[in-house]
């Protein structure tokens, strides 16, 4: 890969921006492409689909064959509550590949006996987001049902643009929710964007079926973002 290629796929890899190499396999020229300028490329609807199945793979064009290397940066969760249904959804989600922090300032709850294996932050939310960097490849789940400590949370997460943006509780808690938001001047455009009552309505009633709901809620809005 030429030196001014490599440069910049390492400062887009730095900044957590997504970013494609597209290398003929005829005469071995590369080009970048970024996630912003996929739209307008002549293989547009090939790295779309590449996108959205998140893989590398070699694609034909005409007569043309190419080889289409995915960089994208690790997709983040973070769960506020160290919480039941959290003892079944983070070792899921670290099976499907998420990069999982718990937030939980209840450090009776949040122990790493209870959940072994992943990050875990005794820290109010808006403490632990000066360390802990949201952005649009982050899922924001809040599930503690305590407005003191997902509110802060789920405020943040819309503010910082995450993909997902999840929370506990029923169809009355939420209406609740967003009266505070609104209160606090959050537009009816940004509150649309919560996912409440959380996870894809399948009837779900376990923690582990909970669990199911969301990630396949997480998966549908994650496929759904690359394919747009």
């Amino acid at each position: 890969m030429r030196l001014d290629l490599l440069s910049e796929l390492n400062k887009e890899r730095a900044a957590r921006r997504a970013v494609v190499v597209v290398t003929d396999l005829a005469s071995g020229a590369q080009r970048l492409v970024h996630e912003s300028e996929i739209e307008g490329d002549a293989l547009a609807s090939q790295l779309k689909e590449l996108m959205a199945l998140g893989k590398s793979a070699r694609i034909e064009s005409g007569a043309a064959d190419y080889f289409v290397e995915l960089h994208l940066p690790a997709t983040i969760m973070v769960i506020i509550g160290a919480v039941h249904i959290t003892q079944t959804l983070a070792p899921m989600a670290l099976m499907l590949g998420y990069d999982v922090t718990i937030i939980d300032p209840r450090t009776g709850f949040a122990t790493p006996e209870r959940f072994p294996q992943t990050t875990i932050v005794t820290s109010w939310p808006d403490q632990a987001f000066k360390t802990i960097g949201l952005d649009q490849r982050t899922a924001l789940i809040a599930l503690t049902h305590d407005p003191k400590i997902d509110d802060p949370a789920i405020e943040t997460a819309l503010q910082a643009g995450c993909f997902y943006v999840g929370a506990l509780g029923s169809r009355k808690t939420h209406a609740k929710r967003l009266d505070r938001f609104a209160q606090r001047g959050l537009n009816a455009e940004i509150l649309a964007r919560i996912k409440a009552p959380i996870g894809l309505a399948i009837g779900a009633a376990t923690p582990a079926e909970i669990s199911i709901s969301i990630l396949a809620q997480l998966t549908e809005t994650l496929r759904n973002m690359s394919e747009s």
